[in-house]
C-alpha cells in the first residue's frame, strides 16, 4: 500500500505581519499556526511530512521537529518551493498532500476527502481544494471544462475579465500523485506576471499529459490564509467559535460563549459551567461539574470534579485543584496543590505549596515562596486553618489540624493541632483619642482635611 506524504510550505517571510517572529509561528488559541496544520495532518497517519522553510528559519525547524525541514533558497514561487522537497520525498509514490503553514484552519476531514478523491481514479494526477469566496478579489480561479472537470487554474493577476467572474476559487491546497509530482513540476514555466513558478500550473501541465484532474470544495472560513495581523485576528475568531461549539457539544455550559476564550487543548468535562469573560491558556483540564466563575484566567492547571474557581481567580502553571476545592475572588495559585475540599476564598497568593484536604486559607494570606534567589515550599496540612492576613515564610510546614492566628508571620514549622501566632501584644489607652482631638482643636487644627 502506497504511503501518503505531505509537504507544508512555510518559507514565506510574512513581511505584512511586521514581526521578527516567522509568520507560521504566530499563535492561534495558544498554538503556532503551523502546529494547527500538523495537527490536521495527524489523523491521516502519514509516512512522511516535510516542511519547506526559508533561509535562517531555525526556529521554525525547531517548532516542527521531529518532522524534517528543507530550505527553499530563493523566493521563486510555490512550484519552486515544492521542488525543494524532492530529495526528502524520494520514493513517495502515494498521494502527496501540499498544504500551507499559514492556513491553520484546514480540517482533517477535508484532507481525508482530498486523498480519497485523488485515489478514486488511477489516472487522476491532481485534486485541488476549492471554495466559493464572498469576495473573490485576488484569489486564483478554478477553470472547469464543459463536463465539469478541472482544466486549469489562473491567478487573478493573469486572469481575463471573464475569468475573474468565476466564483470558484483556488485555496492552493492540493493532493498530487507522488509518482508523477516532480515530473509535472519540472514542466512548469515562469511566463507569468510575477516571473515565478506557480504550483497552480501543475493542473494545465497534467492535462497536457492526458491526465485527469479534479477538485473538491470546502467552506471559505476553513481556508483563511493569514498574512497580516488583521487576518490573524479573523482566524482566531473562527477558531474560537469552533472550540466553543465543540466544548458545548461535549457537555459543558458556556453561559456567554462569545466572551469565553479557549486554548487549542482546553479540556472541559461534562457538566462544567463557565461563566462570562473567562480566559483559558494552554494546558488546562477541568473535571466534571466544576464551575469556573466570571473573569478568571487559567493556564497550565488541572481542576478536579466539583471544584469552584473564581470569580476573578488566577490559576498559573502547575496549579492542581482537588475535588470540591474552592479558589475564590482575587486568589492566585501557582505551582501549588489544593487538595480535596481545601479553600482559599479571598485575596490570597498560594505559590509553591501544598494545601491539605479540607484546609482553609484565610483572606489576605500569602506564601512567601521567593527570597530573591531561591524558591521555597510551603506545606499546609489537612484540616489546618490559616487566619486572615498571614504570611507563611517558606520553607515552612503547618501540621494537620493546626491553627495560625490572623495577622501572623510564620517562619518556623507548626506542629499538628497547635496554635501559632506572632502578633504583638495589643495595648489600649482609655480616653487618648478624645484628648488628641481636643489638643488639635486648641491649636486651630481641629478640622480634618478632606481625603484625596
Amino acid at each position: 500500500m502506497s504511503e501518503t506524504a505531505a509537504v507544508i510550505l512555510a518559507a514565506g517571510k510574512g513581511t505584512r505581519m511586521r514581526s521578527d517572529l516567522p509568520k507560521v509561528l504566530h499563535p492561534l488559541a495558544g498554538q503556532p499556526m503551523i502546529g494547527h496544520v500538523l495537527a490536521a495532518l495527524g489523523p491521516l497517519e502519514l509516512g512522511r511530512t516535510v516542511v519547506v522553510v526559508g533561509p535562517d528559519m531555525d526556529d521554525v525547524a525547531a517548532a516542527v521537529a521531529p518532522h524534517p525541514t528543507v530550505v527553499q533558497p530563493g523566493q521563486n514561487g510555490t512550484g519552486d518551493a515544492v521542488k525543494a522537497a524532492r530529495a526528502a520525498l524520494a520514493g513517495a509514490d502515494g498521494t502527496v498532500l501540499i498544504v500551507f503553514g499559514d492556513t491553520p484552519l484546514l480540517r482533517s476531514d477535508t484532507l481525508v476527502a482530498m486523498r480519497a478523491a485523488r485515489e478514486a481514479r488511477p489516472e487522476r494526477a491532481v485534486v485541488v481544494l476549492g471554495f466559493r469566496a464572498a469576495e473573490p478579489g485576488g484569489y486564483g480561479r478554478l477553470l472547469l471544462g464543459p463536463d465539469g472537470a478541472l482544466t486549469g487554474i489562473v491567478e487573478a493577476r493573469d486572469a481575463t475579465p471573464q475569468q475573474l467572474e468565476i466564483e470558484l476559487c483556488n485555496s492552493g491546497v492540493m493532493a498530487v500523485d507522488g509518482a508523477r509530482l516532480f515530473d509535472l513540476l519540472d514542466r512548469i514555466g515562469n511566463d507569468n506576471a510575477k516571473g515565478e513558478y506557480y504550483l497552480t500550473d501543475i493542473v494545465a501541465v497534467a492535462r497536457e499529459q492526458g491526465l485527469d484532474c479534479g477538485y473538491i470544495e470546502a467552506a471559505e472560513a476553513e481556508l483563511i490564509g493569514v498574512n497580516s495581523r488583521a487576518e490573524l485576528a479573523r482566524a482566531e475568531a473562527v477558531l474560537q467559535q469552533r472550540l466553543r461549539a465543540a466544548a458545548m457539544e461535549a457537555g459543558a455550559t458556556l453561559i456567554d460563549p462569545d466572551s469565553v476564550w479557549l486554548s487549542h487543548d482546553t479540556v472541559l468535562g461534562q457538566d462544567v459551567t463557565v461563566q462570562p469573560n473567562v480566559v483559558f491558556g494552554p494546558g488546562v483540564r477541568v473535571g466534571a461539574a466544576a464551575e469556573i466563575r466570571a473573569f478568571s484566567h487559567i493556564e497550565g492547571a488541572e481542576i478536579a470534579a466539583g471544584a469552584v474557581i473564581g470569580p476573578f481567580a488566577r490559576l498559573r502553571p502547575g496549579a492542581r485543584i482537588g475535588a470540591e476545592a474552592r479558589v475564590g475572588n482575587f486568589v492566585e495559585v501557582k505551582n501549588a496543590t489544593l487538595e480535596d475540599g481545601a479553600k482559599a476564598n479571598h485575596l490570597s497568593y498560594v505559590g509553591d505549596a501544598r494545601v491539605g484536604a479540607g484546609a482553609n486559607v484565610g483572606a489576605g494570606t500569602i506564601t512567601c515562596n521567593y527570597d530573591g534567589f531561591d524558591k521555597g515550599h510551603t506545606d499546609i496540612g489537612a484540616g489546618a486553618f490559616i487566619g486572615s492576613n498571614s504570611a507563611l515564610v517558606a520553607p515552612v510546614k503547618v501540621g494537620d489540624g493546626a491553627i495560625v492566628g490572623a495577622g501572623s508571620t510564620i517562619s518556623r514549622d507548626v506542629e499538628a493541632d497547635a496554635l501559632a501566632l506572632t502578633r504583638a501584644k495589643q495595648e489600649s489607652h482609655a480616653g487618648w483619642a478624645a484628648e488628641y482631638r481636643a489638643r488639635k482643636a486648641a491649636t486651630g487644627k481641629g478640622k480634618r482635611k478632606k481625603s484625596g
